[in-house]
């Protein structure tokens, strides 16, 4: 899945009602998870049974919603809240659940500290 690295994932675990469009999910951006819905990252929201979802995303000239609706089966996000990698993404809408999965240490350019230093990943998976 090619995204550009600075694109920021966020998820809501409030369950969403999938009626709601463009002005309804941008208040749920700002009410739930804290965030400008026109900031230029992509909002993620699922219904209560996790059957549907919704992503919500403004790009240089309005609002852009993408919404995926499985025959079979749920989407297995867990009660996350907040952002999440582009790969995380990809993975819950294949059907993994990111909780089990593991992450092998890879290259990384030095970014700038973050406050707190810890063996986890801005995921939460551990890092070998």
């Amino acid at each position: 899945m090619l995204s550009p690295s600075n694109l920021r994932v966020f998820v809501s675990c409030e369950s969403a009602d999938m009626r709601k469009s463009f002005d309804g999910l941008s208040g749920m951006c700002r009410a739930h998870l804290g965030e400008d819905p026109t900031s230029g990252q992509v909002f993620v929201f699922f219904n209560r049974r996790r059957d549907q979802v919704k992503a919500l995303w403004w790009d240089a000239s309005g609002f852009a919603i993408w919404h995926k609706r499985l025959e079979r089966g749920r989407f297995h996000c867990g009660d996350r809240q907040g952002p999440i990698s582009s790969v995380e993404l990809a993975m819950i809408l294949e059907g993994i659940e990111v909780k089990g999965a593991r992450r092998y240490r890879r290259f990384r350019l030095k970014q700038a500290a973050s406050p707190s230093e810890n063996p986890c990943n801005d995921a939460g998976l551990r890092v070998s």
